[in-house]
């Protein structure tokens, strides 16, 4: 067990997650509330952004002089494209969350002077605590099981961007299935104790409520 590329696994998971839900709350909000729809346009352009993130860029050029370092083969670069990957892993359960909510309560809350900030942080947000962990959930997911953004961002590099699925590539490609099962296994644990955690929060949930 390569218990360096599970740690890193985790930690990307983990801090892709809580950038994700950072921007995806206000942008679910924003799309329900203000009733946007260029959601579409915006998946389009995070698709673009992997490939303009690459060192041979403008955009890529700008970023090493910025930052000093490429972000393509680094742990930042790793970040950077799972939260782009990801976006609408965390946004779609939001706004399901978000359109879900009573819509006389949300013009009740606008009479009284809530803005969009008080709107979605006093009102979606609470009354979409399980859509929030919905999106929580599947990022973290979602995000523990990549392997082609991080194969294309990240490459093979121990301790830095070697994560769980390119453990689990080479150990199929050097046909070590015995490893393989073990580090398919971890990862299938993984998702079983997350969506255990997604049906346990909707029944808890669900007995308040009753």
């Amino acid at each position: 067990m390569d218990w360096q590329a599970f740690a890193l696994t985790l930690k990307l998971a983990t801090v892709t997650t809580a950038i994700l839900l950072a921007i995806s709350i206000p942008l679910a909000a924003l799309l329900v509330v203000g009733r946007a729809r260029w959601l579409a346009a915006l998946e389009a352009l995070a698709a673009l952004l992997l490939v303009l993130l690459g060192p041979r860029t403008a955009i890529g050029r700008g970023i090493i002089v910025l930052l000093g370092h490429p972000l393509a083969f680094s742990f930042s670069g790793l970040v950077v494209g799972s939260v782009i990957y990801s976006l609408p892993f965390a946004v779609q359960p939001l706004i399901a969350g978000f359109a879900a909510v009573d819509q006389a309560l949300v013009d009740a809350a606008r009479l009284l002077g809530a803005g969009p900030v008080r709107l979605a942080l006093s009102l979606l947000v609470p009354l979409a605590r399980r859509s929030l962990l919905a999106a929580a959930v599947l990022s973290f997911l979602h995000t523990v099981g990549e392997f082609g953004v991080v194969l294309m961002l990240g490459g093979d590099i121990p301790g830095a961007t070697r994560t769980l699925s390119i453990v689990l590539y080479n150990q199929v490609e050097n046909f070590d299935y015995a490893a393989a099962n073990r580090t398919a296994a971890i990862l299938l644990c993984l998702s079983v104790v997350a969506l255990a955690a997604i049906y346990t929060g909707g029944r808890s949930r669900g007995g308040r409520h009753a």
